[in-house]
């Protein structure tokens, strides 16, 4: 596309919604999946495959000098002189999208639900075969992060031009847009990009507080920092960046952000202070006001309201702050309830194959994510032998369960188009991604030097196949009415996502296990 892409300028959905009394019953258990006859019917999926796809595509959205053991052979060394301008080493991160801009804010929201699924999932991935490359894809992103907080209260926010770098169609390796370098400071703050980074790194500390100590002891001191300088100088970051305002502009503002930043501080170090953070704040900063029908880079509510809901489970919490965590939970539940259609009034929208649709533009990344919270909010149910009450109407973990995983058969193939959205997976799928690296001929093959202009004629426009398929790309996916046009201009339905991608290697990890169980044990009752 030439011109300017914004990638999300629409107000999220907000709702506020009274207190209701839970009620509690007893759990009845059921298979694994819900509709044995129908399941049996329906088209097995290989999620092990999908997982190790998935966590190819982060391979591919790599900004930097690429390591020995770089799977995706057809991307090169990119970027080597950002931050140079500014006198800062900021080489490496990831590219957001099919563009070469290094966004903050999304990266971060990326390597926070990588590195949450690896907390929640970790067996399973390890299982999969795949957990050193789930490693690889949180500490290629936090690696950036750690080079880019140059001191306590500088945070480098963002490197490239989207205007610029969206007039041109060029390989990363061929850049030849602007990499002026953007930051947030005491005198241009930004305490949602500090709080999602704080989330990012604190998150990512814990995934390797085993395996690597001291990564991990290094990671929670720049969380702390950012987390107490986000905090200390307020501001929303796309008033001090204002370049990012038409791609990734602040909608929700900030509030959210810190809160869910102490939140994983509060998981990362035990320590009490964050959590009273969340605790005393949960009113005045929304936490407990705000009830909301959508989790993504911009909007972290309902992802913090679940994680509220799982300290219920701790004696400790439950007595000292249990009243504000049974209302965080409450707007958990409404989340929850929204997205299987059980709120009286104010559910997601569905397409008529039973897609979640929240917009037009690049709707998989709410899908993902619902699927992410729905698996996560089942194993807690579970876990804690309590079902979910939809005003009045008692659900089980495993219709939750289940329906995030009609969720993620749809994004494989289970669709009215027949189409997988994750790229590189089943027989049919997108061909023509907007994505500049993958739509024109390897740098590897062809060393030759390919401009701006020349990208858009003799690429961009062209009708045939990308040459290079981003395997393990979640696309922006099918309208409301289930259609999808596989065309490289139609960006809002082809172009992929770091953040698309990224919840669903937890929740591919988890439905890999069930399955395997199913089959090696068909009349499996979920007891555990």
């Amino acid at each position: 596309m030439k011109g300017p892409q914004i990638k999300n300028n629409k107000n999220p959905r907000f709702a506020f919604v009274k207190q209701q009394q839970q009620q509690h019953c007893l759990l009845i258990l059921i298979s694994i999946f819900i509709n044995v006859s129908a399941a049996a019917t329906a088209t097995a999926f290989d999620y092990a495959d999908a997982l190790s796809k998935s966590l190819l595509y982060f391979e591919a959205q790599r900004s930097g000098r690429l390591p020995y053991n770089q799977r995706v052979t057809w991307r090169d060394h990119s970027g080597l002189t950002d931050g140079l301008e500014q006198g800062v080493d900021l080489v490496g991160g990831y590219y957001d999208a099919g563009d070469h801009v290094k966004f903050g804010l999304p990266m971060a929201f990326t390597v926070t639900m990588l590195s949450w699924g690896v907390i929640e999932f970790r067996e399973q991935i390890a299982a999969a075969g795949e957990l050193e490359h789930a490693f690889e894809a949180i500490k290629w992103g936090a690696d950036y992060f750690i080079k880019a907080h140059t001191s306590p209260n500088v945070l480098w926010a963002e490197v490239g031009d989207g205007d610029t770098d969206h007039y041109c169609w060029q390989r990363p390796e061929d850049m030849t847009t602007s990499r002026h370098a953007y930051k947030i400071d005491e005198n241009n703050p930004g305490s949602d990009l500090a709080g999602e980074t704080a989330a990012a790194m604190a998150a990512a500390s814990i995934v390797f507080k085993k395996t690597n100590p001291h990564y991990s002891h290094l990671l929670l001191h720049h969380a702390q920092q950012l987390f107490e300088f986000g905090d200390k100088f307020r501001g929303k970051y796309d008033e001090s960046v204002e370049a990012v305002k038409s791609y990734y502009a602040s909608v929700s503002g900030y509030m959210d952000e810190l809160l869910w930043g102490a939140m994983w501080l509060s998981k990362a170090t035990d320590n009490d202070k964050y959590l009273q953070y969340v605790i005393n704040n949960a009113d005045n900063f929304g936490g407990i006001g705000w009830a909301i029908t959508e989790f993504s880079w911009d909007v972290k509510y309902a992802g913090l309201q679940v994680m509220a809901s799982k300290l219920l489970a701790k004696e400790q919490h439950k007595k000292q702050y249990g009243y504000i965590l049974e209302q965080y939970r409450l707007k958990a539940e409404y989340y929850i309830c929204s997205c299987l259609n059980k709120n009286n009034g104010s559910n997601v929208d569905r397409t008529r194959g039973g897609l979640l649709y929240i917009r037009p533009w690049n709707n998989m990344q709410y899908v993902s994510t619902a699927a992410f919270l729905l698996t996560i909010y089942s194993d807690l149910l579970l876990d804690s032998n309590q079902p979910l009450n939809c005003n009045g109407e008692i659900v089980g973990h495993q219709e939750i369960l289940s329906f995030a995983k009609s969720q993620v058969d749809y994004i494989l193939g289970s669709n009215p188009m027949n189409m997988s959205y994750l790229v590189g997976y089943g027989p049919k799928y997108p061909t023509r991604v907007h994505h500049r690296g993958a739509s024109i001929v390897s740098y590897r093959e062809n060393k030759g030097f390919i401009g701006c202009t020349q990208g858009y004629d003799n690429w961009y426009s062209r009708v045939d196949q990308n040459p290079n398929v981003i395997v393990g790309a979640l696309v922006g996916g099918p309208d409301w009415r289930d259609n999808f046009m596989d065309q490289r201009n139609n960006y809002m339905q082809t172009e992929a996502c770091t953040y698309n991608t990224a919840p669903l290697v937890g929740v591919f990890a988890k439905l890999s296990q069930l399955e395997e169980q199913r089959n090696s044990n068909p009349s499996l009752v979920a007891s555990s």
